[in-house]
């Protein structure tokens, strides 16, 4: 790029923004940034600029020079963004860029500043966790190599003891391991030496060399987690931020207003901004009342939530005004019923026996920043698979407060992530967004149509949209549907339908959109899809009296198969002449 070019850039990148560009994720935008896309490159500036701003002032304490550095660090990102292989990594490797360009530009002033010795130890921690810091084959092999005084000559001796320090620390991980294990274990990241070489030092076979290292490493990477949220909680400390803070409960966490937690945790979460909701428009906008999910096969009870949450809530969120915050450690998998396994799974000590989480930490600091703003974050599978809200924190006794479908309780730090399905997913509001009504009607639609024609990635366990409906009488004919989680199933998808008849009413009794012909025809479409959907929780409601949760009834008894096999292909109708009048409204609205 020409120096033309880069003034050029540097005078638009921050100001070009697109909705489109507003949808994608990093990696994406990664992508058309290296094809020349300069918009693209525009929404990961806007998007992490302060982020950046705030660690190159951490490091140089001058709001000026840390300016200066982030321009810098910006461009020269730009100029080698076709060096970035992940391109899911792009904040910690421009984090990088400017942690060097800072180091550059302090290096060339007539006087070092002065930095504290907590300060050069945060650092020390990030250029690791920017680097591989959750890759121990990385950590281990780093300091084997390099050792404390690697840097001797480029270190001052502020950071080689810092680096001596960090080095203690990983070591004293290593207690974690019994004498067997800690010698095979070093024997190999630090000697270098080979599982086949192990195996004839220690007398072993070759097989439970590579049985020890595994369970050895681990146990190392559980040690380093932990060690982890100790530090963690040891900054918060050093910083004058360790308290107590628990946010007032405004009424709305504790009631569960319908089947989609989900929707009741967006629900509460709202109601602390100045953008409160009815729980009617959130089912609404944000697609929820328009879902269906089915396992096939068994109908199996976590259909409902067997999805992207990052894309769908963010989404919704984003119809609703505003932008999510996510720490995302979601594999998309089928678990256990909770309904059905032994009540000791759900306990405490049974979550203190399963692994930490290796996003922990993160999550922790994103909970921490949110209450501390006001705002409570929505979490998953606090109590049981579902959603839910943590509303408060105390740093002291390290414990959350959080509500699930109505159950209040006080959750250890290290208890997140820990549930029966060992999933970790936390969302807090970040900003609020400009989306006028039409806007956010247009985004619904999109999303909800998406979803109905399968558009919206689908998990091998289960089947999105109108094509759920095949599943779910097939699973019927089979006789292979389970009780419990059919009877959820059905639960979910008839009080969908309701609100989906209740938003669609009001916004066709309320709708403005400024042209009078064009508002006639789209509240009069919303109007007969709004009958429709009443029509099909209606018949849905049948299903529910057949199959009540959470026992479920006998619904592999052929009659009563049959039954639920006409009522289903009725409701699918219904939804197939619903779907036709939802696209003409996202057709009036285009136009």
């Amino acid at each position: 790029m020409n120096d033309v070019a880069v003034t050029e850039w540097k005078q638009d990148v921050g100001d070009e923004w697109s909705p489109e560009l507003d949808e994608l994720d990093d990696s994406m935008l990664v992508q058309r940034a290296k094809q020349g896309d300069r918009e693209a490159y525009g929404e990961l500036v806007r998007r992490h600029r302060a982020k950046v701003y705030g660690y190159a002032r951490s490091i140089t304490q001058e709001p000026f020079l840390a300016e200066d550095i982030v321009q810098d660090a910006l461009i020269r990102a730009f100029l080698h963004l076709g060096s970035l292989v992940d391109a899911a990594r792009f904040l910690p490797w421009i984090h990088r860029i400017v942690r060097n360009q800072a180091y550059t530009k302090l290096r060339s002033k007539p006087i070092a500043q002065e930095r504290t010795f907590t300060g050069l130890m945060r650092d020390v921690e990030a250029e690791l966790e920017e680097e591989q810091w959750h890759n121990l084959d990385y950590i281990m092999l780093r300091l084997a190599r390099s050792g404390v005084e690697g840097n001797a000559q480029e270190a001052t001796p502020e950071e080689r003891i810092v680096r001596k320090e960090l080095l203690e620390t990983i070591g004293g991980m290593l207690r974690c391991l019994n004498r067997k294990e800690r010698q095979i274990f070093e024997s190999h990241f630090f000697d270098h030496l080979s599982p086949q070489e192990i195996a004839k030092l220690f007398r072993l076979s070759t097989a439970n060399v590579y049985q020890i290292l595994s369970r050895s490493r681990k146990k190392v990477v559980q040690e380093k987690i932990r060690v982890s949220v100790d530090h963690y909680v040891m900054n918060r400390k050093d910083m004058g931020c360790m308290k107590t803070k628990l946010l007032p409960n405004s009424g709305t966490l504790a009631e569960t207003f319908t089947w989609t937690s989900a929707a009741s945790a967006l629900h509460g979460l709202l109601s602390y901004t100045d953008k409160e909701e009815s729980l009617t428009r959130i089912m609404g906008l944000s697609g929820y009342a328009f879902r269906i999910n089915i396992c096939p096969g068994d109908v199996n009870i976590a259909g409902p939530t067997i999805y992207d949450f990052r894309d769908i809530l963010s989404k919704g969120l984003r119809n609703l005004g505003f932008r999510a915050r996510i720490v995302d450690a979601m594999p998309l998998k089928l678990g256990p019923n909770t309904n059905l396994v032994d009540a000791s799974m759900l306990t405490p000590e049974a979550k203190a026996k399963r692994k930490l989480h290796e996003a922990l930490p993160e999550a922790l600091n994103l909970i921490h920043d949110s209450i501390d703003r006001g705002l409570p974050v929505l979490s998953w599978d606090l109590f049981v698979p579902e959603f839910g809200l943590i509303y408060g924190y105390d740093d002291g006794a390290r414990k959350l407060t959080a509500v699930e479908c109505g159950k209040e309780e006080h959750i250890p730090y290290d208890h997140l992530g820990r549930g029966i399905l060992e999933d970790l997913f936390v969302l807090a509001i970040d900003e609020p967004c400009t989306t006028d009504e039409r806007g956010q009607l247009k985004g619904a639609l999109q999303l909800i149509l998406d979803h109905y024609h399968g558009r919206e990635e689908q998990p091998q366990y289960s089947v999105h949209g109108l094509a759920a409906y095949d599943v779910w009488v097939e699973a019927f004919r089979g006789g292979t549907v389970e009780p419990n989680g059919n009877s959820y199933n059905i639960a979910v998808v008839q009080n969908a339908r309701h609100y989906a008849a209740q938003f669609l009413n009001e916004l066709s009794d309320t709708w403005q959109g400024g042209d009078a012909a064009a508002d006639d025809r789209l509240r009069n479409l919303g109007k007969e899809a709004a009958g429709l959907y009443a029509s099909m929780a209606e018949q849905l409601q049948e299903l529910q009296q057949m199959f009540p949760f959470p026992a479920g009834g006998e619904p592999n008894e052929s009659e009563q198969a049959g039954r639920a096999i006409t009522i289903l292909q009725s409701v699918k109708a219904l939804e197939e002449q619903s779907i036709v009048l939802l696209g003409q409204m996202d057709a009036e609205l285009n136009k």
